[in-house]
């Protein structure tokens, strides 16, 4: 039974299922809503061992881009992009989306020919990209520092008008209610413990609520993906570090764009609450931990000060982590798994929430048709032993 006042349902798992999701993220809840919406397939079960986008749904700054620089990267991200724009009127919840652009600072000679480029090759992709002087930078923000004496003066940003913010919370709810609507079972507290794989086939999850034989099986639990799939007997080349963010106290409306600087370290945007958002790179240490530490903390406001010295004297509120698994060439790993019936969608690293949408929509298709969908192709896991990798470094450098 669904309570009046509750968005879903709070099921017990059945015996069997056609599709066994395991991770309710965004990624998770995105995929079972395509299985329904796009492939008529219902008989799923979405499998979180804690709260439903209670890991790095809830835990990210919520940024949305899709200026990538590599074809494959640029394409997949832009389908997102487009799945975004349209995301509130289709799910019928207002996703606080709001596309107030994407400013990449550019700080030394390096940095501007490296976004130019970005620029020429997003225009190539059909992605919106612009180049910006520092006197453009300047009217687009005002409120960046721009002087010519500052350590890491700004010679130009590239910027992606399109781009901007989402309510995370908003963007999980509204996935999970849809999903539940069309029937797909929601169950919380229900951990992945192992499977049963017989004659090369996964045939049930192993969980904390007992056995669930499932047709098939679709990992989709971000930093955690390589421990469950090691239980399935497969290696995936991931790590997971912590990455860590941090909001301030509430202030009146002051950043009305998202500013990015690989070169001082760090993003920033402010919430629709008020509060500035900010984060920098990844934790060089390996965890499983959602916590901070505070040299990340001080080298990241010490950046947004160095950009941004309006914000001297705000306080921060409060500060925390996520788990973001990153593959060698920092792009995704999307498809089918050497154990027939199980799929792998992992290693988006910095950039799982902005391909919500994306992601969801190829990775349904790769399960409904038990072939990957055309945008995921290049993404296989296979890449690793043919050596055609796609590397996102450079795009991905500051985590966003």
């Amino acid at each position: 039974m669904t309570h009046p006042d509750f968005l879903w349902r709070d099921p017990d798992p059945k015996p069997s299922y056609d599709v066994v999701i395991v991770g309710g993220g965004g990624h998770g809840l995105a995929t079972a809503y395509y299985l329904a919406a796009n492939h008529g397939l219902t008989n799923v079960a979405v499998l979180e061992k804690g709260w439903l986008a209670g890991g790095n749904m809830a835990r990210n700054t919520t940024i949305i881009r899709s200026n990538y620089l590599w074809d494959e990267s640029a394409a997949i991200y832009e389908h997102s992009l487009k799945l975004w724009e349209g995301l509130s009127e289709e799910l019928d919840y207002d996703l606080m989306f709001s596309q107030r652009g994407v400013l990449n600072l550019a700080h030394s000679l390096g940095d501007v020919r490296e976004g130019r480029r970005r620029v020429n090759a997003n225009r190539l992709n059909g992605v919106d990209a612009e180049w910006l002087d520092a006197d453009e930078v300047r009217k687009f923000c005002p409120i960046v520092n721009v002087s010519s004496s500052a350590r890491h003066p700004v010679l130009g940003a590239t910027l992606q008008r399109r781009g901007g913010i989402a309510k995370h919370d908003h963007v999980a709810w509204a996935l999970a209610r849809k999903a539940d609507a069309y029937g797909i079972d929601l169950i919380q507290g229900c951990e992945v413990t192992g499977f049963d794989i017989e004659g090369g086939r996964v045939r049930a999850v192993r969980t904390s609520r007992g056995r669930i034989a499932a047709g098939k099986v679709a990992l989709a639990s971000a930093g955690h993906t390589s421990v469950l799939a090691e239980r399935a007997g497969i290696p995936l080349p991931l790590q997971s570090h912590p990455l860590q963010a941090l909001v301030s106290e509430l202030l009146e409306p002051v950043l009305d764009c998202v500013v990015m600087s690989n070169a001082v370290h760090v993003y920033v945007s402010q919430a629709h609450k008020g509060e500035l958002v900010m984060g920098a790179g990844i934790d060089a240490y390996n965890s499983y931990g959602q916590r901070g530490a505070f040299h990340v903390i001080e080298a990241q406001m010490a950046a947004a000060l160095e950009l941004f010295p309006i914000f001297s004297r705000v306080r921060v509120l409060r500060t925390w982590a996520g788990i973001v698994d990153v593959s060698p060439d920092a792009s995704p790993i999307i498809g089918r798994t050497p154990v027939e019936g199980l799929y792998v969608n992992a290693g988006w690293g910095t950039g799982g929430f902005k391909a919500t949408p994306g992601s969801g929509w190829v990775y349904a298709h790769t399960i409904a048709h038990d072939e990957p969908h055309p945008l995921a192709v290049p993404f296989a896991l296979e890449r690793f032993t043919t050596g055609a990798l796609i590397d996102e470094h450079g795009a991905a450098a500051v985590a966003h």
